[in-house]
């Protein structure tokens, strides 16, 4: 049944509940991100073209997070609002659709890496050096991308359970060996030749085969009967695949077509001069430091919000709603306050100086006046889809993207050939008018759209309520 209104909200158990979902999950991508960022410090002192390569190809890792994205987003709403009603059988389904469709995308991803590198390499920038070093480093990361999508799979199962300490310290132990193997590797140590770049990507791979082992190893300890019924992960029929598809297809063009976008203006970005390219490179690693730590928030959300709509609680899962988007937005202000408090030894740390120091300066400023709205908006969006609203905010990313964000742009950078902090500050162009849209959405309690038998009995009382309210 649904919770009534007129209580007062429940601050303290939904606080505490969201820092039991939202820390580790944020210290996990916190740490994630760690990762790339020491990559970038231990392979700065080989130069400023080593540092830009490796960010060219964080660039193309990035599109195949697009890719994989929109099944993460399907599985946690799927997977959420099953957990939150009670049925075992649908928390399994949901979570063998999910990873077939992640692996297939990793499959082709890793493929590209390791058999098309210069293909790729081609794409996102047209500074031979740079290309040279970027082709050495995928022939060798396409190997981890498997495993990496694979372990996301399993991180979107024990998210949406609730059990979010596992992949946490399975990251714990994945970036402790990538750092030491990046130091064996890229230097050579304990016998080992220095392999600079090439040293960074096996460091990477394995340890992303630790990450998946240590997933599989806590959860086996913990007796968690989900991951290992293998046979009840697959047994769909035409109206759970179709019911599947049906409410992943819009957060799979969102995040398509969001990448597609994405990669037009990294090509952009990468015709810059090199000391550019190199400040991009700097701040996509520091950009993830604060997305992985908003995600943590995200995903809480999603689960909180998602499990009650699927058990019919659909009046807190409103009022959740509401107060995580605010709460969210000023939790990231918080952060980027502090990361431009230490921006300059970081930056300098990896090898900025001069004019690209200066470059990763600007994007920093611009990040932090932009990203506080831009956090509000993917907030919602991710509510939106974890209560079964998939369309609205996939629309509103999609059409302000191609009709608004590419063509301010691309003019600005090959007609008006404008500074490369203008053509940086057109990536955020849309992001107020979307969060005013976005917030009219989230008031008008439209959003809330269960996939579960007994959200969907509470859900005409609550229409009704909600016509009432704005009557």
């Amino acid at each position: 049944m649904s919770t009534n209104r007129n209580k007062s909200f429940p601050w303290n158990p939904f606080l505490r509940r969201l820092a039991a979902i939202a820390v580790p999950v944020a210290f996990q991508n916190l740490l994630t991100t760690t990762a790339s960022m020491v990559d970038t410090m231990m392979v700065a002192p080989l130069g400023e073209l080593s540092v830009g390569a490796l960010g060219l190809c964080a660039q193309f890792s990035s599109l195949m997070f697009c890719g994989y994205w929109g099944f993460f987003g399907g599985g946690m709403l799927f997977i959420s609002q099953y957990w939150g009603s009670g049925e075992d059988d649908g928390i399994e389904r949901s979570y063998g659709l999910t990873l077939v469709c992640m692996m297939t995308v990793a499959v082709l991803f890793g493929c590209l890496a390791v058999f098309a590198p210069e293909f790729i390499m081609r794409i996102y920038t047209d500074k031979e050096a740079i290309r040279r070093i970027g082709v050495q480093y995928l022939r060798i990361v396409g190997f981890a991308y498997i495993m990496q999508v694979f372990s996301m799979a399993m991180s979107c199962l024990l998210r949406s359970t609730e059990r979010v300490r596992i992949p946490m310290i399975a990251s714990v132990v994945s970036v402790a060996v990538n750092i030491m193997l990046n130091w064996v590797f890229i230097y050579g140590h304990f016998g080992f030749a220095a392999m600079g770049i090439r040293g960074a990507a096996l460091a990477t791979t394995c340890a992303a085969a630790v990450n998946v082992l240590v997933i599989y190893i806590l959860a086996w300890k913990e007796k968690y009967p989900y991951l290992f019924r293998v046979r009840r992960h697959f047994r769909w029929n035409r109206g759970q695949i179709r019911q599947y598809f049906v409410k992943c297809f819009p957060i799979i063009c969102n995040e398509v077509m969001m990448g597609i976008g994405n990669m037009v203006i990294n090509v952009t970005l990468g015709r810059q001069p090199e000391q550019v390219i190199a400040a991009i490179a700097v701040f996509r690693t520091l950009e993830g430091l604060i997305i992985g730590f908003f995600a943590g928030f995200s995903s809480a959300s999603s689960v909180l919000v998602g499990k009650c709509v699927g058990a019919g609680e659909l009046d807190t899962a409103y009022e959740r709603a509401k107060r995580l988007v605010y709460l969210c937005s000023g939790v990231i202000l918080l952060a980027n306050l502090c990361l431009f408090a230490v921006h300059r030894p970081v930056l300098t740390s990896m090898s900025l100086s001069g004019d690209s120091y200066l470059a990763g300066t600007r994007f920093l400023i611009i990040y932090g006046a932009a990203s506080v709205i831009r956090m509000g908006n993917w907030i919602q969006n991710d509510t939106y889809r974890a209560s079964g609203d998939a369309v609205f905010g996939t629309v509103l990313e999609i059409v302000f993207m191609y009709a608004l964000v590419l063509p301010c742009v691309l003019t600005s950078a090959f007609v008006l050939k404008a500074p490369y902090w203008a053509v940086f500050i057109c990536c955020y162009i849309d992001e107020p008018v979307r969060y005013v849209l976005m917030q009219m959405h989230l008031y008008s309690g439209k959003w809330i759209r269960p996939v579960t038998e007994t959200g969907l009995a509470a859900l005409e009382e609550f229409r009704a309520k909600r016509r009432r309210v704005r009557a």
